[in-house]
């Protein structure tokens, strides 16, 4: 289990990181047909493959990485509703769209500080709960500001 469970995290970390690129690039793109697209299209391929490799992992090794489960599945779970928002274009779907591809990529960087955060909340001396909800503390205002931006009331 153990070359299995390494082979599924490499392609996680491989996964993980072009999503996390992905993200940064669409959202700093202009929003129109070209480079937001593509790389939105990439962002969401990758996210299911993270998503997956999640899943897998935390079934693997339930005690430890329990967790995980849950972060991939309502993190996966915002990222299919801004996606299918932009595919089926029904009502305000664009403003389902900015929520949905913008808290995915809040989940993106939870699981990060989350499974990594060890050394950074001993190095800033913050207790390592608040790095689950750093991530969304930031990121819901900076959504609010985007959907304000892209759909004026």
């Amino acid at each position: 289990m153990t070359s299995l469970y390494t082979s599924i995290l490499f392609v996680h970390i491989i996964a993980g990181t072009i999503c996390l690129l992905a993200g940064a690039i669409a959202m700093g793109a202009r929003k129109r047909k070209g480079v937001h697209t593509l790389v939105g299209e990439t962002y969401h391929a990758f996210y299911l493959i993270v998503f997956v490799t999640s899943i897998a992992m935390a079934i693997m090794k339930w005690s430890e990485l329990y967790y995980l489960f849950f972060i991939a599945l309502f993190s996966y779970g915002q990222a299919l509703y801004g996606y299918l928002a932009r595919k089926r274009k029904r009502d305000n779907w664009l403003r389902k769209h900015i929520v949905g591809m913008l808290g995915s990529y809040i989940g993106v960087i939870t699981a990060i500080l989350v499974t990594n955060g060890e050394s950074i909340t001993r190095l800033a001396g913050i207790p390592t709960l608040l790095l689950w909800f750093i991530p969304t503390l930031i990121g819901t205002p900076l959504i609010i500001q985007t959907v304000k931006r892209y759909i004026p009331v």
